[in-house]
């Protein structure tokens, strides 16, 4: 393997550049489908984006989701094609163009040229495509923009037809007048879902206006209110609700008339009165309910007002006032409706929260307005509703008096014109939240348009049914969201009144009575008589299809509309595979679809689209499996905005971290559970501090140990088989193996769940614990300390840990798992060129859930037993005599004080662990009710059951642990239910400072305090080797770099340091890898690398690092040449000039024997390691010691 750099010197971003030119340079993504082309298909559809804007964190975040399932399923065993697409059409794109080229009206489109202004479309469309290829691509997500689908491309298109084509022959489409939200900005109507987009609260003028009721005695006039004044002069009818009671009021103090509901007499003006007098109401109940709007008109008088300002003149249900007539406010619409309009009618959508439970009907501008005064007659279906704003949302000429005027602009007019003709009764203002369009942010109306439906509403419980069939993540947003938005969907209108569109293929004739439904090129051709070869209006729009009934009937054209850009994505699934044209097999084998993943958002959007047509074409579903995320916000919670600047731009986040950062980050937070992140680039550095610097520490220490161990064994370094190591004796290899094992099959089992945000806290947990136990315990090991066969063991078990968990983690951190699996393949012949095109790990290997457990516990005890250090100020340099952990379980008991006792040993720096199964030797147990567990689930009887756990005897505690649960008034409680806490009983005449413990759940942790002399000496030792460790480290050294270690003491407390050497001396030389050589061996010409001096303890010292100096033994060499000075000095010479590391590996190679025939004119000679010469002056050092 290669050499790598320390951790502070490693640039995640740099070293994913070079991933990106390693996978352009083998073509690494076309090699992959190459490789699984003929493994089962896997259908992934992507939602197509508009190209016509830059790429935000949003997009990064649902394009890393469908990145890491597309490529899990590839290494699972799928052929996964993967396209990029893109959303050509619709308003977005026409509202530039229209800023661009300065359109304000249909009538400009058609002075320009319907030609020009879409070809001045096509231009603007791919205008991003570079950058959002480059984002894309640099996030690490492999996809197809060379063989992408754009939704304006004639086969596209062509797709599109076909599917209106079977709508239409399935008698699912129809043409009618709908009212529909409306942009006035953008000059088209709004899908719903469009329309619930953009919500603003705004201020709106309110009024009430008087409507003279016809033949009255008592010249009374219905009071109705509307927030939309502008809507005044289309008045038809007046809505009552038939089950309310109505009254009829006199204003004392001017005679005037009213009839309100009863409910909401209050709203009337009142006159008031000085502060202080007092008011009777002589008119029953005139109590408001009050509206959810902030509104003027509301509950306002309160004391200031005379409640007796109205005399009650009688009270009548909502149900006789049904047909009586009353006199029109504006005269525009008499002509034509005098004779069935005018009049009052009833429908319970008339509430009594707001307004006066009269209201104001006019059938072009509401929904449930148009819906009433058709079911009574008052307007006919078909073409022939007046509607008198047009599509710039301007006054039409038949309102003469604001002919011309936008409608918001004409509601202060309108309502001067209200008060002139004495129609006035009250106005202000009201604060509602209001629906605005999501391009021009302008607001919507709702308005009668002309449009061509999907009966949605004929499919809904099929919609219902097959929503069930599909399997979401999160599924609240599937049973919740999408199942309500499911449960009142409305007919769909599909045509847009624009131009830069997929045209509608319906050609009609002039008298309407022949249509034609195009669903191929090849049909148009045929009847038309011309090549077509683009669908676009401008190249469509002049083609006719004679009539089937003779040249006298003339000739079909096509209808001006085209569609709805949210019906070409929904048709996605065949449009961007040119179904059925092309690729039925393709499709019909593989439909529904496996999976999508969008935002939110797309629930009344793609999803929508793609379950509607879905169901209506087949009746199955489009999709199997879908994963919604949630939003990503600024990290002050606000939506990001370009002209706030409150958010970073991706790529500086990037070039800062890297992708393979900020793919973890968004994918462990709770935007993948359909929640919003407020996002923070702070959080992407942790992920960078916390996970990939560990992690890569871990695969550092790896290559650099078994570089030292190839140069010291002079032999390339085989990782041992895995089901050999599989049988390893040693405890933590044991534990490393099934929890790797445990790894591979719960990514498996979550991501076969599409449960993202399961698999990354479970996989930075196993990462956790390769660093923070595996390695850090076994350093030794690892290190070469405890033999070289137990050595091997080590680095081999590391190594295929290290190498599986990077297969595992390589559909989420693409980059970082490639640039460590390409060091880790030159240790395994036959390694597949990528780690993507690695098999994901099968598992089924050995698992142990014991071990597993264990380990868990003694990380447990190790906590508790820190803790408790912390709380009397004993660092852990601070050996300790003995810790007594206590638990029941007795299999737990013998791992901690067998095979796991020696980590727990070091780690915590104690002399002996003992184990204690009798729970109340060391504690008294007492339970609590775990409130958060059994607050919801037992109500009101919580204080009952609480009141009995609190009560349970040693006894009863002791046999639910044992059982796992106990019946307590009636019932059932499991362990979590109840929390055991256990009081730590100290021994007899023992302080707190001299023992102490702490405990969790079942384990208790008693750490003796009390000091010796043998604790003092490990304690100095400890920090000896510290001092020496961190002065390597300040010099630059490697672990694999051999030197000298010199310690000179420097007061009259020599003997006190002497003494901690002699007794440590083991300690030390296992720590730091030689023995700790007193200063007077330090030669003269030593060449010295770094000396430091230092206390501890009251004992000062001066450490000093130098290289290392071979040792002769002068006469054993002086005997290899019998005797001959001048050839025994030719030889010291000789091994003097050589490299330390090469010679060392030699006498490895040569197991301690070199054999030196090159020095000229001398004769060839042995030369034993040991005997006659030592590799550093340790090494005789402790050859003349143990002599």
């Amino acid at each position: 393997m290669d050499d790598v750099c320390e951790g502070k010197d490693y640039s995640f971003p740099k070293e994913e550049e070079k991933v990106l030119e390693f996978w352009d340079r083998i073509k690494a993504f076309e090699l992959q489908l190459e490789l699984t082309k003929d493994l089962p298909e896997y259908v992934f559809y992507d939602g197509p984006p508009f190209a016509t804007g830059l790429p935000h964190f949003g997009h990064i975040l649902a394009g890393t989701i469908k990145d890491i399932v597309t490529r899990y399923q590839s290494m699972t065993g799928h052929h996964v094609t993967r396209r990029f697409g893109w959303d050509c059409h619709g308003l977005p794109v026409e509202f530039e163009i229209d800023q661009k080229l300065g359109i304000t009206s249909r009538s400009d489109v058609f002075a320009l040229g319907i030609d020009k202004y879409n070809e001045e479309c096509r231009k603007i469309v791919t205008r991003y495509v570079a950058e959002w290829e480059k984002t894309v691509r640099r996030v690490g997500r492999w996809i197809d923009f060379k063989n992408d689908y754009k939704t304006m491309d004639l086969k596209f298109m062509e797709s599109v037809w076909w599917v209106f084509a079977q709508l239409f022959q399935k008698g699912l489409v129809y043409k009618g007048f709908k009212v529909m939200p409306y942009s006035t900005g953008l000059r088209t109507p709004m899908s719903n879902f469009e329309a619930n987009m953009n919500y603003k609260d705004i201020s709106d003028p309110e009024v009430m206006v008087s409507f003279p009721i016809k033949g009255d005695p008592q010249n009374a006039s219905f009071v109705a209110w509307t927030t939309t004044p502008w809507t005044l002069p289309s008045n038809l009818a007046l809505c009552v609700n038939a089950n309310f009671s109505y009254v009829k009021v006199r204003r004392k103090s001017t005679g005037s008339v009213f009839v309100v509901a009863e409910s909401r007499l209050s709203q009337l003006p009142r006159d008031k009165v000085k502060a202080g007098s007092t008011s009777c109401d002589s008119l029953g109940d005139t109590k408001s309910t009050k509206s959810k709007n902030k509104s003027s008109l509301g509950d306002k008088a309160k004391h200031s007002v005379d409640d007796s300002s109205y005399e009650l003149i009688e009270k009548v249900p909502g149900s006789s006032l049904v047909g009586k007539k009353y006199t029109p406010l504006f005269e525009y619409f008499v002509k034509e409706f005098e004779d069935v309009a005018f009049r009052v009618v009833a429908d319970t959508y008339v509430t009594d929260d707001s307004g006066t439970g009269i209201v104001h009907c006019a059938p072009a501008f509401g929904e449930d307005d148009y819906r009433v005064c058709l079911e009574n007659q008052i307007i006919e279906k078909g073409p022939d509703l007046i509607v008198a704003v047009n599509d710039d949302g301007c006054f039409i000429e038949k309102i003469s008096d604001f002919q011309g005027q936008y409608i918001k602009d004409a509601d202060e007019g309108i309502i001067k014109a209200v008060e002139k003709k004495g129609r006035l009764v009250k106005r202000g203002s009201v604060t509602h939240s209001y629906p605005f369009c999501w391009r021009s942010d302008k607001p919507l109306i709702y308005r009668a348009i002309p449009s061509w439906f999907v009966t949605v509403e004929k499919l809904k419980d099929q919609l219902l049914e097959n929503n069930q069939k599909t399997y979401w993540v999160p599924d609240f947003v599937k049973e919740k969201r999408f199942h309500n938005w499911l449960e009142n969907a409305r007919d769909w209108a599909i045509s847009r009144s624009r131009f830069w569109g997929t045209p509608l293929p319906i050609w009609i004739s002039e008298d309407g009575v022949e249509v034609v439904v195009i669903d191929s090129i090849r049909k148009l051709e045929e009847l038309s008589g011309e090549k077509v070869t683009d669908l676009h209006r401008h190249n469509l729009d002049h083609i006719t299809i004679a009539s089937s009934r003779g040249s006298e009937f003339g000739v079909l054209r096509r209808v001006d509309d085209v569609f709805d850009c949210w019906f070409e994505s929904g048709s996605m699934p065949y449009a961007y595979i040119h179904y059925p044209f092309e690729n039925a097999a393709l499709f019909e084998n593989n439909f529904p679809g496996h999976f999508v993943a969008e935002g939110i958002d797309q629930t009344r959007g793609w999803f929508y689209t793609l379950m509607v047509l879905s169901t209506a074409l087949f009746g199955k579903p489009a999709f199997r499996n879908l994963i919604c995320n949630g939003l990503v916000l600024a990290e002050d919670g606000k939506k990001m905005s370009k002209k706030l600047r409150n958010y970073p731009l991706a790529s500086e986040v990037i070039d800062a971290y890297g992708a393979d950062p900020l793919r973890l980050y968004l994918i462990n937070s709770p935007v993948v559970r359909a929640e919003n992140l407020r996002f923070k680039k702070d959080g992407v550095y942790s992920v960078v501090k916390d996970v990939f610097l560990p992690w890569y520490n871990a695969y550092r220490f790896l290559v650099q140990n078994v570089k030292r161990l190839e140069i010291e064994c002079s032999e390339t370094f085989i990782p041992i088989n895995r089901n050999i190591l599989e049988k390893s004796s040693n405890v933590l290899d044991q534990w490393i193996n099934s929890a790797t094992e445990s790894l591979v099959h719960f990514v498996r089992q979550e991501m076969d769940a599409y449960r993202l945000y399961t698999v990354v806290p479970y996989l930075l947990k196993f990462l956790d614990h390769l660093t923070n136990i595996y390695v850090r315990f076994n350093r030794k090991r690892l290190k070469g300390r405890t033999g070289y066969d137990d050595c091997k063991t080590a680095l081999s078990t590391l190594y295929h840990v290290l190498l599986t968990s990077c297969k595992v983690m390589a559909p989420f951190t693409p980059f970082f798992t490639e640039v460590l699996y390409q060091n880790l393949k030159k240790l395994h012949d036959g390694a597949e060129e990528s780690i993507h095109f690695c098999h994901f790990p099968q598992g089924g290997g050995k698992r142990g859930e014991r071990i597993e457990q264990s380990v868990s516990r003694m990380m447990k005890i190790i906590d508790l037993a820190r803790n408790i250090r912390e709380r009397h100020n004993k660092p852990l340099k601070t050996p300790l005599r003995q810790m007594v952990v206590v638990h029941p379980d007795k299999d737990f008991l013998d791992d901690i004080t067998g095979k796991l006792g020696e980590y727990l040993l070091e780690e915590l720096n104690i002399r002996s662990v003992n184990s204690c199964n009798d729970p109340l030797k060391y504690a008294s147990l007492r339970a609590e009710p775990e409130f958060s567990v059994l607050g919801k689930r037992l109500g009101k009887i919580m204080a009952v059951v609480a009141k009995e756990v609190k009560s349970m005897t040693q006894e009863a505690i002791l046999t639910f642990e044992k059982e796992g649960e106990i019946t307590i008034a009636t019932h059932c409680l499991k362990l979590g239910d109840i929390k055991v806490i256990r009081d730590f009983k100290r021994p007899d005449n023992m302080t707190e400072k001299e023992i102490d413990a702490e405990g969790d759940g079942d384990v208790l942790v008693v750490l003796d305090l009390q000091p010796d002399e043998l604790l003092f000496d490990a304690g100095v030792a400890r920090e000896i080797v510290n001092r020496i460790q961190k002065l390597r480290k300040k010099v630059g050294l490697e672990p694999t770099d051999v030197v000298e270690v010199y310690i000179k003491p420097l007061d009259e407390a020599a003997s006190s340091l002497q003494r901690v050497l002699d007794s440590q001396e083991h300690y030390i030389r296992n720590a730091i890898g030689s023995p700790l050589l007193p200063s007077y061996l330090l030669p003269a010409q030593a060449a010295i690398l770094a000396e430091e001096t230092h206390t501890v303890s009251d004992l000062s010292f001066t450490i000093t690092l130098s290289r290392t100096s071979l040792v002769f033994d002068s006469d054993a060499v002086l005997k290899l040449y019998g005797g001959n000075t001048k050839l025994a000095q030719g030889l010291q010479v000789y091994l003097l000039s050589r490299d330390f590391n090469n010679l060392r590996a030699e006498f490895q190679a040569g197991k301690g024997k070199i054999k030196v025939d090159c020095i000229e004119n001398q004769p060839v000679v042995e030369v034993v390691k040991g005997q006659h010469v030592f590799l550093t002056i340790g090494d005789h050092y402790s050859s003349t010691k143990n002599d």
